[in-house]
């Protein structure tokens, strides 16, 4: 089902510069549409960010594409997600080999996307809590991803990076936010490339964004 949608996705995704093999071949593989809300089916494909309730949003696929392909990931890298959402990314890096941890705050989130990853049978690790000091207990890990905006790079986040490994965070205000692409060169020393004009919802906790304003 979907299918030609999926190829003609994974055109715009080309056509846009998304060029890693692996990251085409997941979008063409996984389905979009089973992470969107029913209503929102039809558009499941069309890149474009797509609202899923509850002030969330799934990922337009360019940006999805565009963060996935600049950590530069190897299968069986590991990575932890700070914002699992709709379960959308989370998918993207399972269906590429990679071994997925995420983390979602709003616990009716949280129990939709384990459910429907039990449905999928995607085998992504998933707990509820605040994604801005990360997870430790499975710390270092290979990529970090943030799939929400946040006023500051947590340092929570970049302590728990393997030397060599990439943090994507989007960094700035509430609206508009650059993407931060961190890179860990050695125990106290990041290179930090910026791409502007991003949009995420807030990052909310300890090391983001307080819920209250």
């Amino acid at each position: 089902m979907y299918e030609s949608e999926r190829k003609e996705l994974v055109k715009i995704l080309i056509n846009r510069g998304i060029t890693d093999k692996v990251v085409l071949k997941a979008f063409e593989k996984v389905e979009r549409h089973m992470f969107v809300s029913p209503g929102m089916v039809y558009h499941a494909y069309k890149d474009k960010a797509l609202p899923i309730g509850r002030g969330q949003t799934i990922s337009q696929p360019f940006t999805v594409a565009f963060m996935t392909q600049a950590m530069k990931l190897k299968p069986g890298s590991k990575v932890l997600e700070v914002g699992t959402g709709s379960g959308y990314q989370a998918a993207i890096l399972h269906s590429m080999g990679m071994s997925v941890f995420s983390i979602e705050r709003n616990f009716e989130l949280y129990t939709d996307v384990v459910k429907l990853f039990e449905k999928m049978r995607i085998r992504v690790l998933v707990r509820c809590g605040d994604g801005t000091i990360g997870w430790n207990e499975y710390a270092p890990f290979d990529g970090i991803i943030v799939t929400a905006g946040s006023p500051v790079v947590p340092v929570s986040l970049k302590k728990q990076l393997t030397i060599g490994g990439r943090l994507l965070i989007p960094v700035g205000d509430r609206k508009v936010q650059a993407m931060n692409i961190i890179t860990r060169v050695g125990d106290t020393d990041f290179h930090v490339e910026e791409v502007p004009d991003f949009g995420f919802v807030p990052l909310i906790g300890r090391e983001g964004w307080n819920d209250k304003n």
